[in-house]
């Protein structure tokens, strides 16, 4: 194509669609469309309710750990036990951050917010990783690994470096989950939080992997362009920031505090309804008859609240659930039983989805992968809803 040619398309306007006119196969938001093809999750609404490559997610929250799924979701099958124990070592070499990494948590204001520090935090680990230039499939999946292991250190860092504590570092007998409780809450070896960190495990699990939302989606467009798996990763950071994505479980967790105890519940949630506030937790824009992440969260949040003796935070769940689907027939989601969950375990709340990327990076890598190796540039179109054609007005003429 000519120089000329290339100018005459660039500027070719699509069809102008006028607002009271039907825009075939315009669907808001991208709600219901099909955007691309994947081989990682299947959002099933029958009895398996979500499967990871093939596996239902029930059978892998109780029965496999976090690094046995993010095996799964970037490796394409589960581990033998050599192959657990080679990838867990791996993590464990990949634990220390870059200097550069680690001044800069240094500096940043006391008043950041975690996913700010998280974002710029994995955009600076692009920009210091040993492999930056190697966007090979190899080089992804090593750069995956050291993301997987890193970012835990960046939240925890940040965090206890805001609230004067000391730092401590992950030790290699204990698994994901318990080294990241220990890293979030100074829980480890007792009883207690040898069941909190199996309720984290499961946590992770659960929301390793979730199809095309926003922020998996986000990653895929800038993967799509082939730009480096870092800046992938630093654009579904950014997306789930937002709150229409992110912080869902830290509102609910708001909620539940505001609530206070089981005999102001049911009262705090019509008041709410008849004042047309949002209680947070329900509904979801795919899973419309339930999520079956929920059910599974459930029943490990109501077994750690034994285990604490301290139950009323799952007892004002119930009662809100409860009213919400008698009143509005909408289903909690994963995170509602979640930030029951994450209040016993003592998380802080603002850590809440920093600890969700600590799961989902494993999903989002795959899937930066999997769309480099089929790839595509992710271009859709818009329909023009502007102004029809106009005549240009020179200058000195404009009113």
């Amino acid at each position: 194509m000519d120089d000329k040619a290339k100018r005459e398309t660039h500027h070719t306007r699509p069809p102008q669609a006028r607002q009271d006119a039907p825009v075939p196969g315009y669907s808001p938001g991208l709600e219901g469309v099909i955007a691309g093809e994947s081989a990682l999750c299947e959002v099933d609404e029958g009895a398996a309710g979500l499967r990871y490559r093939g596996y239902a997610i029930g059978d892998l929250a109780e029965q496999a750990t976090f690094e046995e799924v993010a095996y799964l979701l970037l490796l394409g099958k589960l581990p033998t036990r050599k192959e657990l124990g080679d990838f867990t070592a791996q993590l464990r070499t990949q634990w220390p951050l870059p200097g550069p990494v680690e001044a800069f948590i240094g500096v940043v204001p006391p008043s950041a917010h975690p996913m700010d520090i998280l974002r710029t935090g994995v955009s600076l680990l692009g920009m210091t990783d040993p492999e930056a230039s190697d966007n090979s499939r190899e080089a992804n999946l090593r750069k995956s690994v050291r993301l997987l292991a890193q970012i835990p250190i960046i939240i925890a860092n940040a965090h206890r470096l805001a609230h004067a504590k000391r730092q401590v570092q992950p030790r290699p007998e204990r698994s994901f989950a318990e080294n990241l409780l220990d890293l979030l809450t100074d829980r480890h070896d007792d009883e207690q939080a040898k069941a909190m960190a199996r309720v984290l495990d499961v946590s992770l699990i659960l929301y390793a992997e979730h199809e095309f939302n926003a922020s998996t989606f986000a990653a895929r467009v800038a993967a799509s362009t082939l730009t480096d798996l870092h800046a992938s990763v630093t654009a579904a950071i950014a997306a789930l920031k937002g709150p229409l994505h992110g912080g869902a479980n830290e509102a609910v967790a708001a909620m539940l505090l505001e609530i206070k105890s089981p005999d102001r519940a049911e009262r705090w949630v019509r008041d709410a309804l008849a004042q047309k506030r949002r209680v947070m937790g329900f509904g979801h824009r795919v899973l419309r008859q339930g999520d079956a992440r929920a059910a599974i969260i459930k029943r490990h949040a109501e077994a750690l609240s034994r285990t604490c003796g301290d139950t009323r935070w799952y007892d004002i769940a119930t009662v809100v659930d409860r009213i919400m689907q008698q009143e509005k027939g909408l289903h909690p989601n994963l995170d509602f039983y979640t930030a029951v969950a994450y209040l016993l375990i003592g998380i802080p709340r603002d850590l809440y989805t920093p600890v969700f990327v600590c799961s989902r990076i494993a999903g989002w890598c795959a899937h930066i992968i999997e769309q480099q190796d089929h790839n595509r540039l992710i271009r859709p179109r818009a329909a023009y809803v502007g102004p029809p054609p106009q005549a240009y007005v020179p200058l000195e003429r404009r009113t």
